[in-house]
């Protein structure tokens, strides 16, 4: 599928008359000259090394869709700590014509403020409780995706792979391609080579200072990865310098 006009999301433009001279955005490369991004995919990854900018343009995507900044979906109204930038007053979606039925944003960094939220919620009349704390990290983690993922929804997930085992992964990519397959939207941040192997995905890297598509073998978590599983002895010996 490569319909734009079937996305929830279509793309994005940024006003930088909005954004400070001083701004820190203007700092970073692959964002400081961008003034329009498109989406073609139902799946769309932001690749890059730590810094590039791609959970800078997630969390600032997820703020301008109504998303509390800290995770959640729509009707999460809390912040313990409120660090995101002024990129997301700047960024104008432009939406598809199809109303998505339920979203979520999903962060690595802070969920445990959103499962502490979650339990609070769900103690509320007509609330279910989850119990997230009372699982592992990563349990919890994949819990919360499965619980919240559903056919039609929009949902932006930053290094999910974080809590997660291979395995657990693995799950979490069906979950993925099952819902986007019944007209959901991803955009998800990930270092992870196994969910980037999502077949028809759409990958767009932030590094050398623009963004732009790349095929899944091009990527540096691949890459790495196939280096270090094939090349293991040889390169540990040279990185720790060890005597024969």
């Amino acid at each position: 599928m490569d319909n734009n006009e079937q996305l929830h999301i279509r793309g994005l433009n940024i006003n930088w008359e909005k954004i400070s001279p001083r701004s820190y955005l203007r700092g970073i490369e692959s964002i400081a000259e961008l003034d329009y991004l498109q989406f073609h995919k139902p799946i769309t990854f932001f690749v890059g090394e730590n810094g590039s900018g791609k959970s800078t343009m997630l969390e600032a995507i997820a703020v301008a869709y109504g998303f509390n900044p800290e995770g959640g979906t729509k009707n999460y109204n809390f912040s313990t700590y409120d660090s995101h930038s002024e990129l997301c007053d700047a960024i104008r979606l432009i939406k598809g014509v199809h109303k998505p039925g339920w979203g979520y944003f999903l962060r690595a960094e802070s969920f445990y403020n959103v499962a502490t939220a979650e339990d609070e919620y769900s103690r509320e009349p007509g609330g279910v409780p989850q119990h997230y704390h009372e699982q592992s990290h990563g349990e919890s983690f994949l819990a919360m995706a499965q619980s919240n993922f559903k056919t039609n929804g929009v949902y932006l997930l930053d290094e999910p792979e974080a809590a997660l085992s291979p395995q657990r992964q693995l799950t979490l990519l069906l979950e993925i391609v099952r819902c986007a397959r019944a007209e959901s939207q991803f955009i998800i941040v990930t270092h992870s080579p196994i969910l980037l192997g999502i077949p028809d995905a759409e990958i767009l890297s932030f590094d050398n200072g623009k963004i732009h598509a790349c095929s899944y073998e091009d990527t540096e978590s691949y890459q790495v990865t196939e280096m270090f599983i094939n090349n293991r002895e040889q390169i540990l010996h040279s990185l720790l310098n060890v005597d024969d």
